[in-house]
């Protein structure tokens, strides 16, 4: 395996996160010269592949735990505004790729499935009413629909009001635009348009060990090809490492004083799987209710729609699992080298003020096969545990950071780590990743090529690919874009 001596951009990671920064990269730049490097024998395997990703197009159409209730009773919508501008900007971005003729047959990676919310009790359902009121208000937003009827229920996802009685209280609201995104499908898209478009090669089976500062370029990258444990260093100018949960137990290795404080805890996905076709034929949609109380917000139940390979497929979950490893093909050892000098103080404010974390995770493990099934069937009454298998999906590792009051806490959702001048960057963290990975990635770009987006070329690109992108979006602009990505991503 031969290497160039040095590079202008180096990826760690054979994910989505790679696969956007590193393609937008070269589209706005083609003379860079880029690196992929994936420790894994082929790219999305871990967290971007279908079974280990919750495949939701995460645009806060239907996930409550985006929509808080303040103390004087009103929503907060902020939260779903930011998240759905960001998928629609990664919608944007692909539809550019299918203009271009980059990317064909888009229905290989989305499909258009409707997102609903749906919850019991008075309180729950006076709740979701006041979230679809302050919905119908915004732009964003304005199509959604809102019932307490059985029968209108019924019509959206039969399979749950099947033997269900008039004297339940429930409500439900559905959003038509949803989509189903299979990120292993469109990662795998992205890094054959990389090598075949761009000249931009994807190493396997290649460790990243260690990223040295370097004297006459910026970072020197340690590797090691795991075929034949042989090792080759290259120079490059920037790092980006977005090796899922990999990618804190390097950044601790990287000289950068950003990095201190920063701790990882490991949490596993488990989904319940349909093997019975004719009751996956009954539910078309995502159907997303409220986490328990005291439950954390990745506990959010849900009963979801997915394609997969070709196949409709319905899982229902997530059930959580503890590894301390940080990654699916990860050993068990992760957890314990994360732990550094430094980062002590915040593993233990964070466990100290998530103590119903820790008994949420220990209750979530100890389930059995018929603990899981009753969960399911407070959505689906008569579910029969032969129709139903457990699949451990991938692994998360939520981000711990310091906290000046709290010691540490522990974060969902993701953060990108950087160095001062944008020639290391980290990403860490979870959901909604790789709903939200183009606007990320254009995150990591303002930091580590800012005179690439600032130059005049630059930003005629940005606009034409991805016109939400850093500026104001007023409803013209928001439904004109939803009508281009209908019609080129065909959703």
């Amino acid at each position: 395996m031969k290497f160039k001596k040095d590079y202008d951009l180096v990826c760690v990671g054979g994910g989505i996160m790679s696969a956007t920064l590193a393609l937008i990269a070269k589209i706005l730049q083609p003379k860079l010269t880029i690196l992929i490097l994936e420790r894994l024998d082929k790219v999305a395997l871990e967290s971007s592949a279908a079974w280990n990703n919750a495949g939701t197009g995460h645009s806060a159409l239907c996930e409550l735990n985006y929509t808080p209730e303040n103390e004087d009773g009103s929503i907060a919508i902020k939260k779903a505004i930011d998240i759905c501008t960001q998928f629609e900007i990664s919608k944007q971005f692909w539809s550019y790729l299918v203009e271009e003729k980059l990317i064909e047959n888009p229905s290989d990676f989305i499909q258009a499935v409707p997102h609903h919310s749906w919850v019991e009790g008075k309180e729950n359902a006076t709740y979701l009413e006041k979230r679809y009121k302050a919905f119908k208000k915004h732009f964003m937003f304005d199509t959604i629909e809102f019932t307490t009827a059985i029968d209108k229920m019924a019509e959206w996802f039969p399979l749950i009001m099947h033997d269900r009685s008039d004297d339940e209280i429930m409500a439900a609201s559905r959003i038509d635009r949803g989509t189903e995104v299979n990120y292993g499908a469109l990662t795998e898209k992205l890094f054959s348009v990389l090598e075949t478009e761009f000249d931009t090669p994807v190493h396997c089976n290649i460790d990243v060990l260690d990223v040295d500062p370097s004297a006459d370029i910026d970072w020197t990258v340690e590797l090691k090809d795991t075929t034949t444990d042989k090792k080759h260093f290259i120079e490059a100018e920037h790092v980006f490492i977005g090796a899922g949960g990999g990618s804190l137990l390097l950044l601790q290795k990287v000289e950068i004083d950003e990095k201190e404080g920063y701790g990882g805890f490991p949490i596993s996905g488990e989904w319940l799987v349909c093997k019975n076709e004719a009751l996956k034929k009954q539910h078309l949609g995502k159907v997303y209710s409220k986490a328990g109380i005291g439950d954390p917000p990745m506990s959010t139940p849900h009963l979801d729609t997915r394609f997969i390979n070709g196949k409709r497929e319905l899982l229902f979950g997530p059930f959580a699992g503890f590894s301390p490893k940080f990654l699916k093909e990860g050993s068990h050892l992760d957890l314990f080298k994360s732990i550094k000098f430094d980062n002590i103080p915040s593993l233990f404010g964070a466990f100290w003020h998530n103590l119903p974390l820790t008994q949420y995770l220990i209750e979530q493990v100890t389930m059995s096969h018929e603990d899981r099934m009753d969960s399911l069937r407070k959505f689906v009454k008569d579910a029969k545990s032969d129709d139903w298998e457990i699949l451990v999906a991938g692994q998360r590792v939520q981000i711990i950071k310091k906290d000046e009051f709290e010691g540490g806490k522990l974060q969902f959702g993701t953060e990108v780590i950087s160095s001062k001048d944008g020639s290391i960057t980290c990403l860490l963290g979870a959901s909604p990743g790789a709903s939200t990975a183009t606007a990320i990635m254009m995150n990591v770009l303002e930091k580590a090529f800012p005179e690439i987006l600032s130059s005049a070329k630059g930003k005629k690109n940005l606009e034409k690919m991805m016109p939400m992108y850093a500026t104001k979006v007023d409803k013209k602009l928001f439904d004109a874009q939803l009508k281009r990505a209908k019609k080129a991503l065909n959703i």
